[in-house]
């Protein structure tokens, strides 16, 4: 194996550690901290992480960019942040990861019916494998079918702003370097982040008076940080190294490492749950892997995480 693709596949591997871990560190956030100060504090601590990156690369936006950028934050980072912290107040992480490797099938849905983008049928294929997927684990409760679990639906409400957000970039941010796109949108909306987490939460008093709190505090400090700044100098790294069919790939690992996590915690998942999260990968695994091959033939670049 070359030096260069072996150096790629360890960022990818660590990579998806990254965004894999994600979901047990909102988790561990949950213990001492409420879910609206998760998100407002996961918001928080990126936001100023890559503060100076935003203010260095504001004279690059291109005029009238900023609403979209502003947009970007909301669909990107601020909506999602709240939405997965609240939804893990009942479910499982591992679940929760598997729901969000749905991102790649909703951006296709989105790139079909808004864009109006061709599609192969593997790719319908792929789309109804992993409805079918989603379906089982947003029905099924204590290993059977109970009823539509609303808490799951907030998850795919998350993806679906990933979704929105992907396609935003592609239609009118295209031009502008993702670390730009992502230090400002971000900068839009982290004011809002801080206003919220100082002004109509009790995270001071908490921190003060909540034993678990402070602990909780660092986990989504490190969420904030390493899954957000970090996570996508890796990424854009690997797409300088290889291609965005290989950086694309991290798709498939991110639940892995999201369920090995749940187990090392003793979560409890369902051999019916673990069906709908095969159900999920496999379906993400057909329609990406299909798009992306049509997409190069058809010389465009596919949408990746």
């Amino acid at each position: 194996m070359p030096k260069n693709l072996l150096a790629a596949w360890i960022k990818l591997f660590l990579l998806a550690f990254i965004w894999g871990s994600s979901f047990i560190l909102i988790k561990k956030g949950l213990i001492g901290l409420s879910p609206q100060e998760v998100g407002s504090l996961r918001i928080v601590s990126a936001s100023l992480l890559l503060l100076p990156s935003a203010l260095m690369r504001l004279k690059k936006v291109p005029k009238g960019r900023m609403v979209y950028l502003m947009a970007s934050g909301f669909l990107g980072s601020l909506i999602p942040a709240f939405l997965f912290a609240v939804a893990q107040t009942q479910l499982e992480s591992a679940i929760t990861g598997v729901l969000n490797g749905l991102t790649p099938i909703l951006t296709i849905l989105m790139a079909l019916f808004i864009f109006r983008q061709k599609q192969t049928s593997k790719v319908y294929l792929g789309i109804a494998i992993g409805f079918v997927g989603t379906v089982i684990l947003v029905t099924s409760g204590e290993g059977s079918f109970s009823g539509i679990n609303s808490y799951a639906l907030l998850v795919i409400l998350g993806t679906f702003c990933y979704a929105s957000n992907l396609n935003l970039i592609k239609a009118k941010l295209d031009k502008i370097h993702p670390i730009t796109v992502t230090s400002i949108s971000l900068m839009l909306v982290g004011p809002i982040a801080i206003v919220y987490l100082l002004g109509f939460t009790n995270f001071i008093k908490n921190i003060h008076y909540v034993e678990a709190a402070p602990l909780s505090t660092l986990y989504i400090c490190i969420l904030g940080i390493l899954g957000t700044a970090i996570a996508l100098i890796i990424f854009n790294k690997i797409l300088q190294m290889t291609d965005p069919l290989f950086a694309s790939s991290v798709t498939y690992i991110i639940p892995v490492v999201a369920i090995i996590w749940g187990i090392i915690d003793g979560e409890k998942i369902h051999l019916i749950q673990y069906m709908g999260m095969a159900a999920i990968g496999l379906g993400v695994y057909i329609a990406n892997t299909n798009r992306a091959s049509f997409l190069q033939e058809e010389g465009e670049q596919p949408v990746n995480e």
